[in-house]
């Protein structure tokens, strides 16, 4: 039976937050598991769950907004991938990566897939578990920015948050390299 390690990222399009990458090896198949975008709030959280208990190993990787402004995206989306990876600790066999990129290109046993949160299992627990670790950093932070909402939209681009951005200006959770954040700087 082939190891597989699933990667993939969440928060790329956010105007607030980290970046946040998760990497999964299961112990068996769970049903249920799709592109976490695909699921509810509450099936996310339950397989979340199910997965952190259940999976052979879990990684979940951060980056911060002063560091999506200081290396880019992409780089970012790699950063957070890799510290995700790091927290692995079973050997696998492939590497599988969400998406057009590798960016574990010099992995031999890696290869992107586009859309592998939806068609490889291990890709959509990675997507799930950072999706709910993202989603609960961000509602527990809105306590200290309630003007934003983010514990209603979890830093992406509402009309609520645009409004919130005018009416309040930024906080130090927006991403100043992001052209609705820097044309208000």
């Amino acid at each position: 039976m082939k190891i597989i390690l699933g990667v993939d990222e969440v928060g790329r399009g956010c105007w607030a937050g980290p970046l946040v990458a998760g990497a999964v090896v299961l112990r068996t198949p769970i049903p249920g598991l799709k592109d976490s975008k695909k699921l509810t709030a509450h099936q996310r959280d339950s397989l979340s769950a199910l997965i952190n208990t259940e999976a052979l190993s879990t990684g979940i990787g951060w980056v911060s907004p002063e560091e999506i402004d200081q290396l880019g995206l992409t780089k970012a989306v790699g950063l957070a991938m890799q510290r995700a990876v790091e927290m692995i600790d079973v050997a696998y066999d492939q590497l599988i990566v969400d998406g057009n990129i590798n960016y574990f290109a010099a992995n031999p046993k890696s290869i992107a897939v586009v859309r592998a949160d939806d068609t490889v299992a291990e890709a959509s627990a990675a997507s799930i578990i950072a999706k709910v670790a993202r989603d609960s950093y961000m509602q527990k932070i809105s306590a200290l920015y309630p003007e934003y909402g983010f514990e209603r939209h979890v830093g992406y681009g509402t009309k609520f948050h645009a409004d919130a951005l005018q009416l309040h200006g930024i906080s130090p959770l927006h991403r100043k390299s992001f052209k609705p954040i820097a044309k208000l700087l």
